[in-house]
């Protein structure tokens, strides 16, 4: 099992913001700055210990000049090889 499968969404969302905020060489200063967050929010999120609600995953991509479905699809998370409803759905319609 792949390390992916063993974290949670919110340590997966915040894995891919730091990756992205380090890819754009930010400091979590500069992003809370950018997005209008506290640096500790920042920091807590990162670490997966926060559930960001749909308003601050807003914030936090565009401060990170990113939109929401590259965020997922380029920084890991998704979990692989997890079915889908939508993949579900398909097979049944074959």
């Amino acid at each position: 099992m792949s390390q992916n499968n063993q974290l949670s969404i919110k340590q997966r969302f915040g894995k891919a913001i730091r990756r992205r905020r380090r890819e754009l060489d930010l400091s979590q200063e500069e992003l809370a700055e950018r997005a209008e967050l506290h640096r500790t929010y920042i920091s807590n999120i990162e670490r997966g210990e926060l559930n960001p609600s749909l308003e601050t995953m807003e914030k936090l991509v565009k401060a990170l000049n990113i939109t929401v479905s590259d965020l997922f699809a380029n920084y890991g998370i998704e979990v692989e090889n997890e079915p889908t409803k939508d993949s579900q759905l398909l097979k049944r319609e074959r």
